[in-house]
């Protein structure tokens, strides 16, 4: 295997190349790659864009206009890791108000359908403490909301 990892390949109708210039906008340590089109040999129309290579916060992502026949659906999901508030707020109204949904406890989906899940780092610790009845009030605030609060999180994590 190339030391080089995983690329994850997301299949889009038309949308390739708007949805690698979407994820670089927002998304630190991201950068446009090289983009392929279709030749006269097809099944695209000659010139049109067949893939987008992308990096988006450090991931590897290639766009690839493969047409009507599959659409996103929550079974995959990119989870992101944020470090305070600020950054939840960021990538979450940056989906919801660029046209995409917000979903059940951090979940949210973009423009395209695509799911994401915006959580704060320290949701995981708190979540999975040793002691069930922190974890269990942890939780119950967590399945409440739809953009978490650490604020509110932590509260609950206390007994507040």
């Amino acid at each position: 295997m190339s030391a080089e990892g995983f690329t994850t390949c997301l299949w889009f109708d038309g949308q390739a190349e708007e949805a690698a210039h979407y994820y670089v906008s927002f998304f630190k340590n991201s950068r446009l790659g090289r983009i392929g089109r279709y030749t006269e040999a097809g099944p695209g129309p000659a010139g049109s864009v067949l893939a987008a290579e992308f990096v988006a916060n450090g991931q590897r992502f290639v766009a690839l206009n493969g047409g009507p026949q599959f659409t996103f659906d929550e079974a995959i999901s990119f989870q992101i890791h944020c470090d305070d508030q600020a950054e939840v707020d960021h990538y979450w109204n940056r989906f919801v108000e660029d046209g995409g949904e917000a979903g059940p406890c951090g979940w949210v989906k973009d423009k395209f359908g695509l799911s994401w899940q915006v959580v704060p780092s320290r949701l995981i610790d708190l979540i999975s403490d040793p002691d069930p009845v922190k974890a269990a009030r942890t939780t119950q605030a967590m399945l409440g909301m739809s953009k978490l609060d650490i604020g509110v999180l932590e509260k609950a994590y206390a007994g507040e």
